[in-house]
Order: structure tokens, then C-alpha cells, then sequence
């Protein structure tokens, strides 16, 4: 995991992966197939742990904007913490992909998209619950909210400090409207 997440997918090469294992490519090819099976296993790996942050934040806060608030500061903090590499591994492994990699790229869109999908429809569900005003444009905050979660995840690999991505956290807050 922690090789497809510093270098990504494409530059992470089958003797990188191996070396990091501690096996030989034969094994590593009966384990899984082929690097693609390997890292859509690290993928589901990551989004257990590294990345479950998000899926808590919105489950069990009582309102959509609870939940974002409490998301973009844990990612402030899992982005930075110490012991892996910086950022998140959904959005940066499919950076510069080759089109031989157009699977990998589809994978991690397709689970970014289904985050900002769950989020806007929890936005929609807090403006039928009143929690949010009627006029909140849900597609556009959701998104909106995507593209600070994926920008904190670029800030933080260029060296931003968790004090420096809480104040984005709490910046871009003031965009989401209250009841």
C-alpha cells in the first residue's frame, strides 16, 4: 500500500512491489493475479483504514454539514500524520497514469465520484429535513466539497502542516450555508 501510495500506480514497478512484500514476483502473481488485482486490494485495504475517516464523518454526524466540518478536519490530520505517505492514496496513485492504465484511473474516479455523490445526497436529505435552506444548490456544494477534500490531499503532499489544512477545513466551511 504504502508504495502505490508514494509513487502511484504507474510508477510503482513490479520489482518495487516485490521488494516491499519481501517475496518474489511468482508469489506475488499467485497472491494476486496481476499488479492491477494488487492494487485494487490495497484500494479496499486503504478505504477500511486510512480512508475511513470520511464515510464516519458523514454516517454518524447528525447533519451533512456536522459531517463535512468533522471530514475536512480529519483529513487535515490523516493527510499529515506521520508513518505513511501525505495526502490520500484514492486521489493521488492515479496521477499520471498512462492510457495501458485507463482501468486504474476509471477505479479511483469512480470512487471519488461516489463519495461526492453520498455526499450530496445527505445534502439533499438535510434540505428535506429543513437543516439547510431550501435554495442550497447540492450538486454544486457536494462537488465544491470534493474539490477541497482532493485539494487538501495535494496541499499536504506539497508540504502543507495539519494546522495549515484545519484553517482550509474551517475556511471553506463558511461557504456551506445553515438552517
Amino acid at each position: 500500500m504504502l508504495t502505490f501510495w508514494e509513487h502511484g500506480y504507474d510508477a510503482t514497478s513490479i520489482a518495487d512491489l516485490t521488494g516491499a512484500m519481501g517475496i518474489r514476483a511468482p508469489s506475488m502473481y499467485a497472491a494476486f493475479g496481476d499488479k492491477m488485482r494488487l492494487f485494487a486490494e490495497v484500494v479496499d485495504v486503504y478505504q477500511r483504514t486510512h480512508g475511513v475517516f470520511a464515510k464516519g464523518a458523514l454516517d454518524e454526524e447528525p447533519t451533512v454539514r456536522a459531517g463535512v466540518a468533522r471530514m475536512l478536519a480529519e483529513a487535515a490530520v490523516a493527510y499529515t500524520e506521520r508513518g505513511h505517505p501525505r495526502g490520500c492514496l484514492v486521489i493521488s496513485a492515479g496521477i499520471n497514469c498512462t492510457e495501458a492504465s485507463a482501468d486504474v484511473e476509471t477505479m479511483l474516479r469512480d470512487i471519488r465520484n461516489a463519495n461526492v455523490t453520498a455526499i450530496r445526497k445527505r445534502i439533499q436529505s438535510d434540505i428535506r429535513r429543513g437543516a439547510l435552506p431550501p435554495e442550497t444548490d447540492a450538486k454544486a456544494l457536494a462537488r465544491y466539497t470534493g474539490a477541497v477534500l482532493q485539494g487538501m490531499s495535494q496541499q499536504a503532499r506539497d508540504g502543507a502542516s495539519k494546522s495549515e489544512l484545519l484553517a482550509v477545513a474551517e475556511m471553506a466551511m463558511h461557504c456551506w450555508p445553515s438552517a
